[in-house]
């Protein structure tokens, strides 16, 4: 084909291509109804029909350019609508309000959090989300569970993501039963593959490793702790625990090389690799990160079959095409637009970046092989921040440090990973020794981890740019790309040093961050609080509510009836709660549930020993209970709550009359701070150590306690607060209380004299309302 030819049908492709992926995306925005029977296939034919006279020579190129484009649209809106309609009729749809007992096999790993546990069940009624309390057994893809209760239509906030999961009923499940029973057919045999891999995982590795790896072979992050999932989102590594293109591409290195040892000629390792893509990725869950790398993988391996040259953005476009074919409605998924983000921005960036990074010298071997590194991390990030910015208003500074202290050993611990997991398949060969030196390579990134997610600076918060602002920032980068690019000729018509078009071409790349935060929320975001605490002032009882600013709020305690807590609630704009948690049953601190279940959304109640009347109120308004006991955690984004006492199997009583001494005790955590929440717990009854502390909420509004000097030597906190009524006929706080306070001089402040008391936590230290018990 001539040169005109050929650039003619590369813009053909191109434009068929991007016509059919709009078509496809805006597919479910458009609401059509399903189309006629076999106007998909019509609009095939006559896209191939204007392909074939394009591919023909023709004056009127434009006009046929335009036509092949329009098809394409045409087509990929009517596949959409197809598949769309498909995908929606093959959901669960019993109706609102009827108990159902749903039995089906888990479709995708469970998901844990705030006490919840969430499992996808495909039933042979179509697909359903089932939410439960814990306890909820482990279950893995392929079990079959039962779950009982009614159905419910999904949360306002939930409707988009169940979309996208072909769900259109939630059911607020009493129970997940699993059966014991798996699927079969194709896919139980790659659950078979997984169990197994997940068993070689963890024979090798201690626990919190084990799980490491889980995440980053399998995708399965669901026993990674809350803290360690919140060190590796903080220092920019969160995409470690997602299977993506970097997992396929590694797999392929090391097939490939193993194969070749291995004498395998070039041609049938190829084919080896593309099978084992085509098993590797619907085994790691295939999400649309994973599904977009596996396309993208495959095709570079069918042009090198074809020997031909592999076109990166062709395969980029022929990816997105095959995944929204799949289902339209990927491209509202976050992880599917930041895949796509980053590859784009690798492939417009890195070269440049690398040449600009490496630098002429004697040691440009080591030089190139970080600048390689630094190039990949720093074009990703680059590309991905205005999104990350858009869907979660924050941007981690300590990504491109972290991703280069890590780099050395991703590939390693996925190789190692990858050759556990193959291994675990012939149960007669040990994986042990394999996956305990991954485990090493996994405790030394969580280790990067924890280092460079602890500077207050590791990460920011910015102000969602919208989608103006997100073209306008996309504007900026393009522009910088095009400056990296020319940098070479630039230096060479001008002798301008290397330095030099680096340092403006990074310019122009960080301009584009710097405009994603160009509207702050408030005139410092660095200090606006990540935490906020405030006790309430009920009177003589206790309320504290917790306001993560990432994640639902949650209330510990309900103070007496009529103090009002509701109407506090309603007037901080709080209409939802991640969970209310009552220490014990008291009026002083259970009275004012009911009010609270009245009016504002729980999403559970917990609390600690049996308790009747806790329980009837719940139940009355239909709220899930959850028991909490020594070692469990309740987590709401970033905050977590971590119980102390009381211990498992502890009546309410403790073989005595008094309930405070099986009060809940926790200790909640954002970030570095620590506030220990007794309860009514004091301590000369409840045997705690929490280790250091920021502040503590003394029990039972600061009656003399026999063992508070013994807490505040350990605990060594740096504020006290207090919940009492003025003028409570208890005398609390109490003359003993106050003088241990004054000795060890840990100041107090307290509802009866200061009222309502607040205590702001941000990245830089925290404050306490009236300044008192600041640390900057």
């Amino acid at each position: 084909m001539s040169a005109p030819g050929q650039r003619r049908a590369r813009r053909l492709r191109t434009l068929t291509l991007v016509g059919l992926v709009g078509g496809l995306a805006a597919a479910p925005l458009t609401g059509l109804d399903p189309p006629p029977r076999h106007a998909a296939a019509l609009g095939a034919v006559a896209l191939a029909a204007v392909l074939a006279a394009a591919a023909r020579r023709h004056r009127h190129e434009a006009v046929l350019l335009t036509g092949a484009a329009v098809c394409a649209v045409a087509t990929g809106l009517a596949l959409g609508a197809a598949r769309t309609a498909a995908i929606d009729g093959q959901a669960y749809r019993a109706p609102e309000g009827r108990t159902v007992e749903a039995r089906g096999f888990v479709a995708a790993v469970p998901r844990r959090s705030n006490g919840d546990v969430r499992v996808l069940l495909q039933t042979k009624d179509g697909r359903v989300l089932a939410v439960a309390s814990e306890p909820v057994a482990q279950l893995a893809p392929g079990e079959e569970a039962v779950a009982t209760g009614p159905v419910r239509e999904p949360q306002p906030w939930e409707r988009a993501h169940l979309a996208r999961e072909g769900v259109a009923r939630v059911i607020e499940a009493r129970g997940i039963i699993p059966t014991g029973a798996r699927r079969g057919g194709l896919s139980g045999a790659i659950d078979g593959l997984r169990r197994r891999a997940e068993e070689a995982l963890g024979r090798g590795a201690a626990a919190p490793e084990a799980a490491l790896l889980r995440g980053f072979v399998l995708g399965q992050d669901d026993l990674i702790d809350a803290v360690t999932v919140e060190e590796f989102q903080r220092s920019g590594l969160a995409h470690l625990l997602a299977v993506s293109g970097q997992n396929v591409l590694l797999l392929a290195l090391l097939a490939s090389a193993l194969l070749g040892l291995a004498g395998v000629p070039l041609r049938a390792r190829l084919v080896c690799v593309l099978a084992l893509i085509a098993v590797y990725v619907p085994m790691a869950g295939a999400g649309p990160s994973i599904q977009r790398a596996g396309i993208m993988g495959a095709a570079g391996l069918a042009a090198a079959l074809a020997s031909r040259p592999a076109s990166r953005w062709h395969a980029m476009g022929l990816a997105a095409a095959l995944t929204l074919a799949l289902n339209p409605r990927a491209a509202g998924d976050v992880g599917w637009q930041l895949s796509f983000a980053a590859v784009a921005g690798i492939a417009l960036w890195a070269a440049p970046l690398r040449a600009a990074l490496a630098g002429p010298g004697p040691r440009r071997r080591a030089r190139a092989a970080l600048a390689e590194g630094a190039a990949l991390t720093l074009a990703a990030t680059v590309a991905t921040a205005p999104l990350m910015a858009a869907h979660f208003e924050r941007l981690s500074l300590a990504a491109l440090p972290a991703n280069l202290v890590a780099l050395p050993a991703v590939a390693p611990v996925m190789w190692l990973g990858m050759l556990a997991a193959a291994v675990g398949q012939v149960p007669a060969l040990p994986a042990e020794p394999i996956s305990g030196l991954a485990g090493l390579f996994a405790a030394f990134i969580a280790q990067a981890a924890s280092w460079l997610s602890a500077p207050g600076w590791a990460q920011v918060e910015l102000a969602s740019p919208g989608i103006p602002g997100l073209i306008a920032i996309y504007g900026v980068l393009l522009l910088g790309a095009r400056v990296l690019a020319a940098g070479g000729r630039a230096r060479r018509a001008l002798g301008v040093r290397r330095s030099a078009v680096a340092l403006a071409g990074a310019s122009l790349l960080v301009g584009g961050l710097a405009a994603a935060s160009a509207i702050p929320r408030e005139p410092d975001p660095s200090r606006s609080p990540g935490l906020q605490v405030s006790v309430l002032d009920v009177g003589q009882g206790d309320a504290i509510l917790l306001r993560p600013a990432r994640g639902a709020p949650v209330l510990v305690d309900a103070g007496p009836p009529g103090a009002g807590v509701a109407d506090l609630l309603v007037d901080r704009g709080v209409d939802e709660l991640a969970a209310v948690v009552i220490t014990h049953d008291q009026v002083d601190h259970s009275g004012g549930l009911a009010e609270v279940l009245a009016r504002i959304r729980v999403g559970m109640v917990a609390h600690g020993v049996p308790a009747g009347r806790l329980t009837r109120t719940a139940d009355a308004y239909g709220a899930r209970l959850a028991v909490l006991e020594t070692g469990d955690s309740l987590a709401s984004g970033p905050l977590r709550l971590d119980v102390l006492w009381p211990p498992p199997g502890m009546p309410s009583s403790h073989g005595a009359a008094d309930p405070n001494a099986s009060s809940v005790v926790m200790v909640a955590r954002w970030r570095h701070f620590d506030l220990l929440l007794t309860g009514d717990g004091e301590a000369e009854a409840v045997p705690l150590d929490p280790g250091g502390v920021d502040a503590v909420k003394l029990a039972h509004h600061g009656s003399e306690d026999a063992g508070l000097d013994g807490l505040i030597e350990r605990a060594t906190p740096g504020l006290a607060v207090a919940s009492v009524g003025a003028g409570n006929p208890f005398g609390h706080p109490a003359r003993g209380t106050l003088a241990t306070l004054a000795e060890h001089e840990v100041p107090l402040l307290r509802t009866d004299a200061h009222g309502e008391i607040t205590i702001d936590v941000t990245a830089r230290g925290w404050t306490a309302s009236g300044g008192v018990g600041s640390r900057p």
